[in-house]
Formats: structure tokens, C-alpha cells, sequence
């Protein structure tokens, strides 16, 4: 009996050696198998956290328009010898019903803007034959007495003034020759000879 106890005794410890050692076994793949799968779902974490950079960054352009707005110009009075006047008749000659034109032009030599007045009281248009004074159109036109314009560098001002061939008194002037001038307190003109038939 004493030895049939001892062999029981000896199987029932190694099978618990052998479970033991199975557990220890099954214990250290289950631990092994944990950590790999940690470790693999850290670096999946890492992987998802991590920014995508795109291909081609987005280029802004940035454009500036400057406007400048006009300022005026400030003009003082036309220094005398600044501005040069002509007349210009657009014939030496005029036939029976012919109207005399003339083409009156200011022109501002100077560097800077200046104002000129081309009125008919300051540009006064003469015509005349011998001492007599025929036609004035400072006399004989109405309104324009005053007309300030401001003369920029090379800009001409161009006027035209016809004369009906009549006196400031209503009468036909006869045939003959006539000399218009020009007549101003700052500018000279010289005068121009034409003909009335």
C-alpha cells in the first residue's frame, strides 16, 4: 500500500510540473504575442497622427494698384514775354460777300501753367483803314470782354473771329484795303494788310 502512494503521489506531482510548466510556456507566448501587438498598434497610432503634405503648396499673388488722383494745377498770371500771340488771316484778298476770318492763337512759352485772359477787352481785334477805326471787338461784340484761361507749356489756344464787313455802326464797309491788328496791354502783334472788293 505505502508504495502505490508514493507513485500516486509522484504522477499527481508531474503532472503538475508538466501544467506548471505548460502555463509558463502558454504565459510567455501570450506575453510575447501582447507586446508585438502593442508595439504594432503604437506604430499604427503614429502612422494615422502623422500630417499628410500635399503635393504642391497654393501660391497667393498679391497685386497693389496705386491711383493717384489729379491734383489741380495752381497758375499765376502769364509773365509778358511768356506767351506769344499770332494772326493769322485765311485770306489777303475778299471778293463781294466775302467775310474776312482770322485766326487768333496764344501760346504759353514759359516752364510752368500760367493764366492768360484771351477776352475780347484784352485780345481787342482791330480792323481798320488809315485813322480810321472801322470795326473793334471790344466794341462792337457783345459779351467776352473777360475770358481767363489757364495757358499749359506748348498748348496753343486758338480763336477764330469773323468780321461781317461792317462798321460798330451797322454801315457796309467799302472797298478798299484794311490792315487788323491786334491790340493788347502785354502782347504785341503786328498788323495784316488785306483787300476788300
Amino acid at each position: 500500500m505505502g508504495s502505490e502512494a508514493e507513485r500516486d503521489l509522484g504522477e499527481e506531482r508531474y503532472w503538475r510540473r508538466r501544467v506548471a510548466a505548460l502555463a509558463g510556456v502558454f504565459g510567455a507566448i501570450a506575453f510575447v504575442g501582447w507586446a508585438c501587438s502593442a508595439s504594432g498598434g503604437e506604430e499604427a497610432e503614429v502612422e494615422t497622427a502623422a500630417p499628410s503634405v500635399p503635393a504642391a503648396m497654393p501660391t497667393v499673388t498679391v497685386t497693389a494698384k496705386v491711383t493717384r488722383s489729379a491734383r489741380p494745377v495752381r497758375s499765376e498770371g502769364c509773365a509778358p514775354k511768356s506767351v506769344v500771340v499770332t494772326l493769322t488771316p485765311d485770306s489777303g484778298a475778299y471778293g463781294p460777300g466775302g467775310r474776312p476770318e482770322f485766326r487768333v492763337t496764344a501760346v504759353n512759352t514759359g516752364s510752368r501753367p500760367c493764366r492768360f485772359d484771351v477776352g475780347s477787352h484784352h485780345l481787342d481785334l482791330r480792323i481798320t483803314s488809315g485813322d480810321d477805326r472801322v470795326w473793334s471787338s471790344a466794341e462792337c461784340v457783345p459779351g467776352r470782354a473777360s475770358e481767363v484761361r489757364t495757358l499749359r507749356r506748348g498748348v496753343p489756344y486758338v480763336d477764330t473771329v469773323v468780321w461781317d464787313r461792317r462798321r460798330c455802326t451797322g454801315e457796309h464797309a467799302r472797298p478798299g484795303t484794311y490792315v487788323a491788328s491786334l491790340h493788347s496791354g502785354t502782347v504785341r502783334v503786328p498788323g495784316k494788310v488785306f483787300r476788300l472788293s
